[in-house]
Order: C-alpha cells, then sequence, then structure tokens
C-alpha cells in the first residue's frame, strides 16, 4: 500500500475523472481497516481471500456501486453475496496492479503469486517485446485475445499461462476498482483455466480455486 501513496501509481484523468488524492486515500484506508479487523477480532487468515465484509465511506461505497453508505466515516459493511470479498476485490489492490489507462492480468496474478501464494516468478526474458508491440500490430482485439498472442512465444508462455489466467479472473473490475461488464467495446471474459487443471469465472470463483 506504500507504493498507492506515490505518484507511481497514476490512473488517468481523462479516463478516470473521478480519481483524485481523496480517493486514493480512501483506498488505502479500506485495506488497513480490513487488515487490522482481521488481526484485532482473531479471524481466519483466510478472510484475506474471501471475507464478506469490509469498511467503507460514501465516496468508495459510490465506487462500489453500494447504497446506504453516508459521509466521510469509515463504517463496516457487510457484503452479502456480491462480488466482492477480501483484499482482493478491493480497489487498493485493483489500482496497484493496474496501469494509467487499463487493467492487468499480468500484473494481478504476479500480484497474487508474490503476496499471497509465495511463489514469485521469475524476470522476463531480456530482449522480448513488450505487450505494447502486440497492442500495437492488433489494436481492434481485445486485450485477452492481445495478451494470448504475446504469450505464444515459448519464452513468455511458461510463466504467463499462470499469471495471466488468475488475472483474467479479475478483469470484471477496471483500473480503479469499479464493477463493469464490458472492457470498452468489447464483452468482459473473466474465465480461467489453471495448469493445474482448476476452471473459473470471474472472481468468485477464482477466489474459491484460491483457497
Amino acid at each position: 500500500l506504500r507504493r498507492l501513496a506515490t505518484e507511481e501509481v497514476a490512473p488517468a484523468p481523462e479516463v478516470f475523472p473521478e480519481w483524485n488524492d481523496q480517493l486514493r486515500a480512501d483506498m488505502a484506508e479500506e485495506t488497513e481497516l480490513f487488515l487490522a479487523s482481521i488481526i484485532r477480532e482473531d479471524h481466519s487468515i483466510m478472510d484475506l481471500l474471501d471475507g464478506r465484509y469490509t469498511f467503507l465511506n460514501a465516496r468508495l461505497a459510490a465506487l462500489y456501486g453500494i447504497d446506504g453508505v453516508d459521509g466521510d466515516e469509515f463504517r463496516r459493511v457487510e457484503l452479502a453475496d456480491g462480488p466482492r470479498a477480501g483484499v482482493l476485490t478491493q480497489a487498493s489492490i485493483l489500482t496497484l496492479t493496474s496501469y494509467a489507462t487499463r487493467t492487468s492480468p499480468v500484473r494481478r496474478g504476479k500480484w497474487v503469486l508474490e503476496n499471497l501464494l509465495g511463489d514469485k516468478p521469475p524476470d522476463p526474458p531480456p530482449l522480448v517485446p513488450g505487450l505494447e508491440v502486440t497492442q500495437a500490430a492488433n489494436p481492434d482485439l481485445p486485450l485477452r485475445k492481445q495478451l494470448e498472442i504475446h504469450r505464444s512465444d515459448p519464452t513468455c508462455a511458461s510463466c504467463h499461462e499462470t499469471m495471466d489466467e488468475i488475472g483474467f479472473g479479475l478483469e470484471n473490475f477496471d483500473a480503479i476498482g469499479r464493477w463493469r461488464e464490458k472492457d470498452g467495446q468489447f464483452p468482459v471474459n473473466a474465465s480461467g483455466t489453471l495448469p493445474t487443471g482448476e476452471s473459473f469465472t470471474g472472481p468468485a470463483e477464482l477466489l474459491g480455486v484460491l483457497k
């Protein structure tokens, strides 16, 4: 979360006009309060993945599309059977693992591997073109298809087949954590299959696999 407080994390205002320093601080506060509650109340560590509650004020509740939360003060909110649970669906983590104008299944998958599963992937091999080269050559394809083309290079495939698939499960959340059904003109495909064979569609099923 320390990185969230820096200008290294800077969603583009022309794409996300609601982004400002107050929303940045709110995102960090939500996650800090959530983690503190797990420690103070002696919850299971699995709540990090699937805790069905969080802490919101009016700004974050509006971002999440949750009614009934007014004012600047944070309060505990039960999430019931909605799409959010645990830290992976909180705006702080979703924003940290995105680029200025778009999501990044690669960054999100890498974050899960490093921070939740303790399985840091190796650094990318040298001299491999970045995704931007693939995007420039295939501008009319959805991000998922662009990534599939990018990872067709055997030197990329071994790591990307795990990172990307985990990240795809979070694609219903945009680059500042809002729920969405479409990415631009394309319907979001939030399904994935891990190399170990488990398949999922959407964040709830992904969290079930990760447990």
